[in-house]
This record gives C-alpha cells, structure tokens and sequence, in this order.
C-alpha cells in the first residue's frame, strides 16, 4: 500500500511540474484560473504531492521493504561526499555567482546528481522508484 500512495504523490508532485514545460497547456491553465489561481493550485498540488511522497515512503519503509540490490559500503562513503557538491548546486541556483552563470541550470544539475547519488546509495525498490522518478523527470526537464 504504501508503494502505491508513494506513485500517487510522485504523480501528482512530478505531473504538476512537468506542467511548467509545457508551455501551451500552462498558458490555458493561467488564463481560465489567473495568475494568482494558477500559483495557488500549483503550490497546493505540490504540497499534497509531496505529503503523498513521504507519508508512502514511510509506510513502505516501516512494512513492506523489499531489496533488490545490495549496495557496497564503499560507494556509500563515495556518495556521501558527492552530496556536498549537489547541495551547493541547489543553493547556486538561489545566489548569483561564477557557478550560477556557468552551469546552465543549478538547481536541476543539483537535483540531478542528488537523485543518482541515492540511488547508488540505496538498492530497494522504494527508493528505485522515488529517486529514479526525481532523476527521469529531472533529466527530462
């Protein structure tokens, strides 16, 4: 159960976003609902999205774990110092600097390199699923 609340809020989280792409589409959701309803329910879609992903995860995590590689304790000493270059990605993409103006999009190159760090990182199908869905959507975006 919890596998499929979890699928539920990627799909709500990741289906809202992917909606900024497609330019057409937002511009008929911005001109039937306005501006400031179209902010409203993107950020309260979003946020169920999101509350759907972690309390899935959760449910998952505390009953139905399911294993489908183990990972060596070596890489996880490798991916734990490569998440200190994906964070300072995330926050380039907030603060105007040399990294701002030579990667082309922080925040998705942080989100990228996050995502395959954890997946690396972790071998069940949960975590598959979540950090592999934030990678396609953001390798797409």
């Amino acid at each position: 159960m919890g596998l499929l609340i979890l699928i539920a809020g990627l799909l709500l989280f990741l289906g809202v976003h992917t909606l900024t792409t497609m330019r057409g589409l937002r511009a008929t959701v911005i001109a039937r609902l306005g501006e400031s309803g179209y902010k409203i329910l993107y950020v309260l879609v979003s946020f169920a999205g999101l509350a759907l992903i972690v309390w899935g995860f959760s449910i998952y995590r505390a009953t139905g774990w399911i294993n489908v590689w183990y990972p060596p304790v070596a890489l996880r000493h490798l991916v734990l110092a490569l998440m200190l270059p994906a964070v300072v990605l995330v926050v380039a993409s907030y603060i105007r600097g040399r990294i701002y103006t030579t990667v082309k999009h922080p925040m998705l190159a942080g989100v990228k390199l996050w995502a395959l760090l954890h997946l690396l990182a972790n071998g069940d199908l949960g975590s598959i699923i979540l950090f592999g869905s934030i990678l396609a959507w953001a390798v797409y975006d």
